[in-house]
């Protein structure tokens, strides 16, 4: 196999994850650090470092997302690279909104 067939695995860039509304108060703060390649990692480290927060994995389940600006929608959060330097809003449903 020659080193171009070698699949490359993103590095886990840094950033912070902004948490709005309900999120904010299952998650007890407004921002934290993440260090992960992808939405779907810094969403599972976020779930383990609340994990005695029940309520914020509910929570998550019910928000969208946007990645520096732009919505992530209905696409894998497997597939959402996060760059180093990078922000993740996590957007509960607004009332009237």
């Amino acid at each position: 196999m020659a080193a171009s067939d070698i699949p490359v695995t993103p590095a886990p860039g840094a950033g912070t994850i902004r948490y709005w509304a309900a999120a904010k108060a299952a998650a007890g703060t407004a921002e934290e650090p993440y260090r992960a390649a992808t939405l779907a990692e810094a969403l599972a480290a976020a779930r383990e470092r609340h994990a005695r927060q029940p309520e914020f994995a509910r929570v998550l389940l019910r928000c969208s997302f946007l990645v520096d600006g732009d919505p992530v929608g209905t696409r894998d959060h497997a597939g959402v690279a996060l760059a180093d330097g990078g922000t993740v809003e996590v957007l509960p449903p607004f009332a009237g909104g």
